[in-house]
């Protein structure tokens, strides 16, 4: 049954996405956040796990963005190699630059992740026991901040491939 269920993403992917450019892009964003997940299974520390999962949360609600607007780009401008295609003005290799950013980003996410996952023990142990209330660990584990700042930094690239994409649709209308 997975065989057959597999076999039809593909497909879809296909047709949506292409095999070309938009549909890397694509791909390339969802390998970074299949890694940020696989490494939110590994974090031990409760503290950096409760700031993780709402972070995994937020990146996971931004690939149906990413979905969307790698789709309608390869609906405008179809993409079977890595050439990116033409347009007027430039934008779709302003899109393209956006969302391999966002992809880019996505990556380093994870590896802030990782490196605040190996920070947040040394830091437990060498503050010992402390009377503040979880909320605040979680704000002073480190990494915290890095994981957020590099989590902003994604949504930002998408919402700039967003706004690519419907000014350009407003300019063709």
């Amino acid at each position: 049954m997975g065989f057959f269920s597999d076999y039809r993403a593909t497909r879809r992917d296909e047709r949506e996405l292409g095999e070309g450019v938009w549909r890397r892009a694509h791909d390339r964003f969802k390998r970074g956040l299949d890694r940020y997940h696989q490494i939110l299974e590994s974090v031990r520390d409760p503290e950096l796990r409760a700031m993780a999962v709402p972070v995994a949360n937020e990146l996971a609600d931004l690939l149906p963005r990413v979905r969307a607007v790698c789709a309608e780009a390869h609906f405008r401008a179809p993409s079977q190699t890595q050439d990116i295609p033409h347009s007027t003005d430039g934008y779709l290799s302003d899109v393209h630059r956006q969302l391999s950013r966002a992809g880019n980003s996505m990556a380093q996410t994870a590896e802030a992740l990782t490196m605040a996952r190996f920070a947040a023990p040394r830091a437990a142990a060498a503050a010992g026991p402390t009377s503040l209330g979880t909320a605040a660990r979680a704000t002073s584990t480190p990494g915290v901040g890095s994981v957020r700042r590099r989590s902003g930094v994604v949504e930002e690239y998408v919402v700039a491939a967003e706004a690519l994409m419907e000014k350009q649709g407003r300019a063709r209308s």
